[in-house]
């Protein structure tokens, strides 16, 4: 059984909205039940939640993702504040506070991630849940280059916030040899010890089905993870319940296991 502590949590945009945009509020409400469960078991919780600029295409009564960058940037504008209220609402049902964090990368240098560091610690000690997010009101990298690097920010929050284990809750059950949305014979790759050419190769690329932001973030993330010396796995988050089984040991998703010999 899982004895981890301090666990960041990566919902990506399709674990938390319909196709519409809009709010999945049945997973959504399932989500958070189960991850208060696991923070009243006594583990300390990050999480790393993308789903801003849908929120905010919703809100603003958009049916099509904006292709303008200030058009992004004030969908995520309002779809923040959206992601917010709604887990303030729905953390709130049981009895836990959460906190807002909004990262750039220009904040996550060495010589300021110390700040962040000493936040998330200080935040975590009061029994607070933080709820990170790239700030895309104003980082126009990520939105201009389209490529998911929440998964990255996720892997990168663990590591300043040394944690035991990082989530990345997806559109798809882990790492395939194949993309199983083509080859139906595709096999699920239970454990990966090291991102080699080959393990890249099986991303195909930034745009590829495998994944809302693209497998080969996924990949990114798992390297920095494993680098730092803790365990990163890749699950479905459509099913809410694959996070208890993480946690009561059953093998679920693909898991990257870290070299923790040296």
């Amino acid at each position: 059984m899982y004895t981890k502590r301090r666990v960041v949590v990566k919902l990506g945009t399709s674990t938390l909205t319909h196709k519409t945009g809009r709010l999945n509020i049945r997973r959504v409400e399932k989500l958070v039940k189960i991850l208060a469960d696991i923070r009243n078991a006594g583990n300390e919780l990050i999480i790393v939640s993308s789903g801003s600029i849908g929120l905010g295409m919703s809100k603003l009564g958009l049916t099509e993702k904006p292709k303008d960058t200030p058009s992004k940037q004030a969908c995520a504008a309002v779809g923040q504040c959206e992601l917010m209220y709604m887990y303030d609402k729905q953390f709130s049902e049981y009895s836990l506070i959460v906190a807002q964090f909004l990262l750039t990368k220009y904040i996550l240098i060495e010589d300021r991630r110390k700040n962040v560091e000493n936040a998330l610690e200080r935040v975590l000690e009061q029994g607070v849940i933080p709820i990170v997010n790239e700030n895309d009101t104003v980082a126009i990298d990520e939105l201009e280059l389209e490529v998911g690097e929440n998964d990255s920010l996720a892997a990168t929050v663990a590591a300043i916030a040394k944690a035991d284990l990082l989530i990345i809750m997806s559109d798809i059950d882990g790492l395939y040899d194949k993309d199983p949305h083509e080859h139906p014979d595709a096999r699920l790759i239970p454990e990966v010890y090291g991102i080699t050419e080959q393990i890249r190769s099986l991303a195909g690329g930034a745009g590829t089905k495998l994944g809302t932001g693209g497998m080969i973030t996924k990949l990114n993330a798992a390297e920095i993870a494993m680098r730092s010396g803790f365990d990163m796995i890749i699950v479905n988050g459509r099913e809410p319940e694959n996070l208890y089984k993480i946690f009561d040991g059953i093998p679920t998703g693909t898991r990257f296991i870290a070299d923790r010999g040296n």
